[in-house]
């Protein structure tokens, strides 16, 4: 689901299933024997005890997924065989044990009872409202030259550009509603192109495979080969990371960084699987075959401007199952950015993955006067956690949408991605930062300014730093730089 403020859904009643002898009422769509979407999450069972972490960021990453790969292979193929028996189509997943599969419902509850299986959701999508196109369209060019977004100023971006970083040699990843490639202020910084021929192998991948509402088309179909946008969001967020056109429209926090993507929305439509298969390729690209995985292409941030609420099968148990994902890409060495939501202003409303995670470095939203924006979530998530972690421009924040244009959008959405591009502009100030998401995320977070409110949210008084309403405050990307003694310049703070 989009996290921005201008989206509302229409829940679906989504049912766990647990096994074994455990099966629960199913959903609507699978009130007849149709054939129904679920996702299959089996019981792990390690295949190797653990070997000491290698040194380097990218032998670690590697090391991770070749695990993890290594487990879901011993554990899946009695089930795999199970469904190809029964002519059942799916797609198989390593970032978490798990088969995404349609089934008839009559196998439902056969499918429970097997011991290799932890539960079963079903995949079903959620249909939610896209924003008023008003709020995509191309707006005015501003009067003045190498105009930068307010955004980008607000967290000091362009004071870190001056001495040289960029966000050079940072990979940014995203999972959105696609991305516009050419754009003229994003074609020069996807990966993908070489500066005269575009390769779209390792540099996008489309988790969006079918229709998923009858009658419904899509402008840029199904298994893309290159990147497309269906909405705007996707676009936007990726103009805040890293866009720039060389002129007037300097909208990216990291305009050095290069960016890789992946399709996890069907113009807005999201579903649990596809989140899953999103983060998969973004820990470990493959080709557009989607085969020959190669983790040393992988992100080192990957920005999340959407939420999985229940409506979308995020229920406890599959939570669960998400937050495994997340902890996985982790531990691979990837900072997960993720938007607080747009539920607020009440407390408790951080409420669905994955912000609510201890592994997602979460993103409120503040507006040009550094107030927070009442759309904002606010914590403390469900589980009692301190949540946003920290928060970022996210009102009025101008950016590329597609077909060479620029808009305005509001919301969380807008949020994270500021925060990724400080991300990638702190790796680039130290490489030694590379696959290290707790350092990365605590310089940012003891550098933010602090912020106070007057709103006491459970056990987290307003007037106290960390708060759950601004988290630990304001991004500040050049005090992040400065904290990391990279450099010595007179007057800098």
């Amino acid at each position: 689901m989009l996290r921005h403020s201008f989206v509302t859904a229409c829940l679906l009643a989504a049912a766990l299933l647990t096994g074994p002898a455990a099966v629960g009422p199913v959903d609507a769509a699978t009130a007849k024997n149709d054939p129904v979407d679920v996702l299959i999450v089996l019981r792990t069972h390690p295949v190797r005890a653990a070997t000491s972490a290698p040194t380097n960021a990218f032998a670690r990453r590697a090391q991770q997924v070749a695990r993890l790969r290594d487990e879901a292979e011993a554990g899946q193929q009695d089930l795999l065989q199970w469904l190809a028996a029964r002519h059942y189509p799916n797609r198989r997943y390593w970032v978490v044990n798990a088969i995404a599969a349609r089934v008839d419902r009559a196998d439902l509850a056969t499918l429970a009872q097997r011991e290799d299986v932890q539960r079963i959701v079903i995949d079903a999508p959620a249909k939610v409202a896209l924003p008023d196109p008003e709020l995509a369209r191309s707006q005015p060019l501003p009067a003045a030259p190498s105009a930068v977004a307010w955004g980008v100023e607000r967290i000091r971006a362009p004071e870190v550009w001056a001495l040289g970083y960029t966000g050079q040699g940072v990979v940014i990843g995203g999972q959105d509603t696609g991305y516009d490639w050419d754009h003229p202020a994003l074609r020069d910084k996807y990966r993908g192109w070489n500066g005269t021929t575009a390769d779209h192998n390792y540099n996008w991948h489309d988790a969006i495979h079918a229709v998923d509402w009858p009658g419904q088309g899509n402008p840029c179909g199904f298994d893309t080969l290159a990147p497309c946008d269906d909405g705007s969001h996707g676009t936007h967020t990726m103009g805040t990371m890293v866009g720039d056109d060389g002129g007037s429209n300097q909208v990216g926090v990291a305009p050095g960084a290069r960016w890789i993507g992946c399709r996890n929305m069907q113009q807005g439509d999201g579903r649990p699987s596809t989140y899953i298969e999103c983060f998969q390729w973004l820990m470990a690209p493959t080709d557009l075959a989607d085969e020959n995985p190669n983790p040393a292409l992988a992100a080192d941030v990957i920005n999340n401007s959407w939420g999985c609420p229940p409506s979308e099968g995020c229920t406890a148990g599959l939570t669960a199952t998400m937050q495994t994902v997340v902890a996985n890409v982790r531990a691979a060495g990837i900072v997960v950015v993720a938007s607080a939501g747009n539920s607020g202003s009440s407390c408790g409303t951080v409420a669905d993955p994955p912000p609510t995670f201890l592994e997602s470095f979460s993103v409120g939203a503040t507006d040009m006067s550094n107030v927070i924006a009442g759309f904002s979530s606010r914590g403390p998530t469900p589980a009692g956690l301190l949540k946003p972690d920290v928060v970022a421009p996210g009102v009025s924040v101008r950016s590329t949408v597609p077909n060479g244009g620029y808009g305005t959008l509001s919301g969380t959405s807008m949020a994270g991605p500021h925060v990724a591009g400080a991300v990638a502009l702190l790796i680039s100030a130290d490489p030694t930062l590379r696959g290290d998401p707790d350092a990365i995320q605590a310089t940012l977070e003891s550098t933010a300014t602090p912020m106070t409110s007057a709103q006491n949210c459970g056990a987290f008084p307003g007037n106290t730093v960390p708060n759950a309403v601004f988290g630990r405050g304001l991004i500040d990307v050049r005090a992040a730089v400065a904290a990391r003694s990279i450099f010595f310049v007179s007057g800098f703070e």
